[in-house]
């Protein structure tokens, strides 16, 4: 087993424990809101960012206790845009390097087999030049792996949750969590990107968003590997084909690349956006 295969390993073992860690034994968040020191306990917002970054810090004792227990060091990003949230060091070995980064995505009310999807980080200036320290925490090159800690969840839909409603301290068990039913999994970024970006026009790479081809680590690149992510990814919209009436236009789909690269285009494996 390789370092990278222990590491992923291992740290699926330790994340297989957090939907215990942060639920109430109905499947509730057991954080309800934030508490002044007059004891009034506020909801917290629904808003995504505001909860990914609640449970990230709900979650950061049981992520040292797992680098402690298993010889690694532990650097947080050093600025807010900065790739990975965490990066995990070797104690024994400096230059073994694992990223890992905090992804959390609601499910679908509807469609609850998909989620929303999440952003995958940056294809520009770090993961074109893989010696490049611009808005990442050590060259892109220099990690063995790059790990997602997935975190998937319901929202309350449909629920009365008032947030401009402050609470007794003692009303903390009456409190309807923000969210609920969490689904944690762990897997390479490569494994469950799609080939399609995943916000508005910044240089972000999008994943899939059926739950279960997640889980199972089944994206896009899954059959074909690494380097196709990566040389995909390097070239998403740069590399300009005509068709046969002469019309030009850049390739933006995985099927092209691979066809446009003489590969085995039958190894992509497709957006579901169904059950199995």
């Amino acid at each position: 087993m390789t370092e990278k295969e222990e590491f992923a390993r291992k740290l699926q073992q330790s994340v297989k424990k957090l939907r215990d860690y942060v639920s109430s034994g109905d499947g509730q968040w057991t954080v309800k809101g934030f508490i002044d020191i007059f004891k009034n306990v506020y909801t917290i917002s629904s808003d995504t960012k505001i909860i990914s970054k609640i449970l990230e810090i709900h979650i950061f004792p049981e992520i040292l206790e797992f680098a402690q227990a298993n010889g690694y060091k532990v650097v947080f990003a050093e600025h807010q845009n900065y790739y990975p949230d965490i990066s995990f060091i070797k104690a024994g070995d400096e230059s073994v390097k694992f990223a890992v980064d905090f992804k959390t995505t609601y499910r679908n009310p509807k469609k609850p087999y998909l989620c929303n999807g999440f952003t995958l980080g940056s294809h520009g200036e770090y993961f074109e030049n893989r010696t490049s320290t611009k808005n990442i925490q050590f060259p892109y090159g220099s990690y063995s792996g790059h790990f997602c800690l997935g975190i998937i969840y319901d929202r309350a839909e449909g629920q009365a949750i008032d947030e401009t409603k402050s609470h007794r301290i003692d009303e903390l068990h009456s409190i309807t969590s923000v969210v609920r039913n969490f689904q944690f999994f762990i897997a390479e970024k490569w494994m469950i990107a799609s080939d399609k970006g995943g916000s508005g026009n910044t240089a972000n790479i999008g994943s899939i968003n059926n739950i279960a081809d997640i889980i199972a680590g089944r994206g896009m690149f899954s059959r074909l590997g690494e380097r196709w992510f990566d040389e995909y990814w390097m070239n998403y919209k740069k590399i300009t084909i005509q068709d046969e009436r002469g019309r030009t236009r850049k390739i933006s789909t995985l099927r092209e690349f691979v066809e446009y690269k003489n590969g085995d285009v039958s190894l992509v494996v497709d957006k579901r956006n169904d059950e199995e």
